[in-house]
């Protein structure tokens, strides 16, 4: 299972910090991503490291102001986000699925957190 936490209703121009944490033995294992989804809009792919290790993957549109980090021992995945814009107004959720390289697009992943609301104020 994922848990996602962190949102909230921040001005323009600030950061918030989002968290996942995961249940389990293998968290390892696991290629984590981000994705968010705003009213009336399809679900983004945002970021995402696999479980090898590599460097996160980032969609153009945020790889300037957010941070993708994972932390084994803790079973967590985090997202560092920056100068947050209205238009990152959305439900946040962190993804997984087992031994697989990071893609884009949601049916690669099997298991979801249950999202965390981020409202961005002008």
């Amino acid at each position: 299972q994922l848990q996602a936490s962190g949102g909230g209703l921040v001005q323009a121009g600030g950061s918030l910090r989002l968290s996942c944490a995961a249940s389990g033995r293998t968290f390892s294992s696991y290629t984590m991503v981000w994705f968010r989804q705003a009213p009336g809009k399809e679900r983004e792919f945002l970021a995402g490291i696999s479980w090898r290790g590599d460097s996160p993957r980032y969609a153009d549109s945020v790889k300037e102001r957010f941070t993708m980090s994972r932390s084994n021992p803790k079973n967590t995945v985090y997202l560092q986000m920056n100068s947050l814009k209205p238009e990152d107004t959305a439900v946040y959720y962190c993804a997984a699925r087992y031994l697989v390289a990071v893609t884009t697009t949601t049916n690669s992943y099997d298991l979801w957190g249950q999202g965390t609301q981020v409202t961005i104020s002008s």
